[in-house]
Parts: C-alpha cells; sequence; structure tokens
C-alpha cells in the first residue's frame, strides 16, 4: 500500500510537493507501471477480456466557455511551460494502455466518432480545451484511430438537463434564495481558491481536486441534494434539476457502452461536475471496472517536478 505524504497529500487537495517527495513516489509508481508489461495468466486474460475498464478523468474546462454557474479564468495552455506539462500528463495516462478515448463533446450515433480528431497536428496549436490538449494528443500518442464523444445536450423537444433558472426562480419567489445563495458562493469560493493557486502548479497538480472522489462527491451532494428542498409538492423545480442531471450522465453512460467492446480500457475525460454519476454507473454496470486515475496524475505530477 502507497502511504507516501505526497499520495496523502494529492488524497486531501494539498498537490505542493517538493522534487524529493516526486521522485520518491515517481519511483513506487514507476514500478506499479512496469507491472502491465509483466505477462498475465490464462485465466487472468480471459478475465480481463469479459469486462470493461473505465478511467475517468475529471477535469475542469480548459477554454473557459463561460457555461457553468461559476467559471474559472485559466493559463494560456498553449505556452510553452503548459504544453510539456500536457506532455508528462499524457505520459502517465500513456501508461495504463487505454484503448479507447472518450470525451466531453457530441458526435453521431452510431459510431460517435469525432471528424476533427484528424487534424490533431493543426489543432494542438491552436485548440486550447481539453478534448484537444489531453484527448487528441494522448490519442495521437498511443496512435489511436479514433477519439468519440458521448456528451448529451438537449434537443428539439428533449429537456433542459439543468433547469437551475428554474430553480433560481422558484427560490425568488418563496423563502429559499439564501440557500441558493449559499451555494453559489461556497462554489465561488472554492474556484477563487482554485485560481489564486494555478499558476504555480502543474497542470496535472491542478486536476488533483477534481479527481478526488471523496471531495467531488461531497461538493456533489452538498450542491445538488440541498436542491430537493425547492419545491412545494406541487412544483418541485429542485427534484427536476436532479431528475434531469441524472439523466444527462446515464444517458452519457449508455453511449459509452455503445462505444466499448469487452476488453477494453476507455479513458474518458470530461467536466468533474459529472464525475460522481459515471462513476456511480461504472461501479454498478455489470461487465464494468473502474479504475482510480489518481496514481497515474501523481506520476505526472512527478514528472513535472524532474523538470
Amino acid at each position: 500500500m502507497i502511504t507516501t505524504k505526497l499520495f496523502r497529500d494529492a488524497l486531501l487537495g494539498k498537490p505542493q510537493i517538493s522534487r524529493r517527495e516526486a521522485l520518491r513516489y515517481f519511483a513506487l509508481v514507476a514500478a506499479a507501471f512496469a507491472t502491465f508489461a509483466l505477462p498475465i495468466s490464462p485465466v487472468a486474460a480471459k478475465e480481463r477480456q469479459s469486462e470493461i475498464e473505465v478511467m475517468i478523468l475529471g477535469v475542469y474546462h480548459f477554454s473557459s466557455p463561460q457555461s457553468d454557474i461559476v467559471n474559472i479564468e485559466i493559463d494560456d495552455f498553449l505556452e510553452p511551460r503548459r504544453q510539456r506539462e500536457l506532455d508528462d500528463l499524457a505520459q502517465a495516462l500513456g501508461q495504463w494502455k487505454p484503448t479507447r478515448i472518450v470525451v466531453e463533446q457530441e458526435a453521431d450515433g452510431p459510431g460517435f466518432l469525432l471528424e476533427d480528431y484528424a487534424h490533431t497536428e493543426q489543432l494542438l496549436l491552436t485548440q486550447r480545451n481539453e478534448t484537444v490538449q489531453i484527448g487528441y494528443r494522448l490519442a495521437r500518442l498511443l496512435e489511436h484511430e479514433a477519439v468519440y464523444g458521448f456528451d448529451e445536450k438537449a434537443r428539439h423537444d428533449e429537456p433542459d438537463y439543468f433547469p437551475f433558472e428554474s430553480v433560481q426562480s422558484f427560490a425568488g419567489r418563496s423563502d429559499k434564495t439564501e440557500l441558493i445563495e449559499a451555494l453559489i458562493n461556497e462554489i465561488q469560493a472554492a474556484s477563487e481558491v482554485e485560481k489564486a493557486s494555478m499558476a504555480k502548479l502543474s497542470i496535472a497538480e491542478t486536476l488533483f481536486q477534481h479527481n478526488n472522489p471523496d471531495k467531488v462527491t461531497r461538493m456533489h451532494h452538498q450542491f445538488y441534494y440541498s436542491m430537493l428542498s425547492i419545491g412545494d409538492g406541487d412544483a418541485q423545480p429542485g427534484a427536476e434539476l436532479n431528475a434531469y442531471w441524472y439523466m444527462r450522465n446515464a444517458k452519457m453512460f449508455a453511449k459509452l457502452d455503445l462505444i466499448a467492446e469487452l476488453g477494453d480500457r476507455v479513458l474518458v475525460i470530461v467536466g468533474s461536475g459529472h464525475l460522481t454519476w459515471l462513476r456511480h454507473f461504472a461501479e454498478r454496470m455489470p461487465n464494468y471496472r473502474l479504475v482510480e486515475t489518481m496514481p497515474y496524475l501523481i506520476a505526472a505530477a512527478a514528472l513535472d517536478n524532474m523538470q
């Protein structure tokens, strides 16, 4: 069992690590990576072919599309330092040897292929989003022929999967305005702390808190389940928001199931707000096995600290 201070600090959301600690932990992780190269028994090989392994990398949106309740102002990920860190992240994630990469972009079924992956070389020079800078970069490194999109957004007569304005409107007509303000303020405060620390952290280090399952789940429950109290029994916008958010994530995972085949290792790159429900499905859906992301992020941070 790994019990280094680095690992504990990562789980606690304290990503500052010394070069010595990074090198020590990287040696441990490298030893773990080496096990992937070892021959596996016929029984183990057969078991692996009978399931789908899923690793879910939670991220903040690199290009800050201003689509969330609170958005983070971020660095320019095209500058040389960040490009080196992205290369380190790809190298670390690549050690898991994913066979498919799925990203938070819309794509048409049944193939769910992202056509612009064919232009990765040009896109890496101009596009700042995580689809290109992590997903396409890693897929290119692993010589994948395709990258897949599994996002789900409302179209035509489909419901709004995040009807927050309805929740705010009802809260404004009742005694729940302070609750909404408190929830937004909590997210805003966390974002300000994150923004203040970004300049001195590597990209891998900034992703620690977005992939700490306990922290992400705690924040998810605090935000979403608090809104269940917003309603009067007839109109229940808080309950509807929870139901629609669950529906969006369930549809996304259902698309993943159409993309993946038994024996695959699927790396999912998605906004960390989706992490709780997608982990829920990966842990409970038959023939799926969830693989933790944190050791690979710490390995990437170790590479960054070796620069």
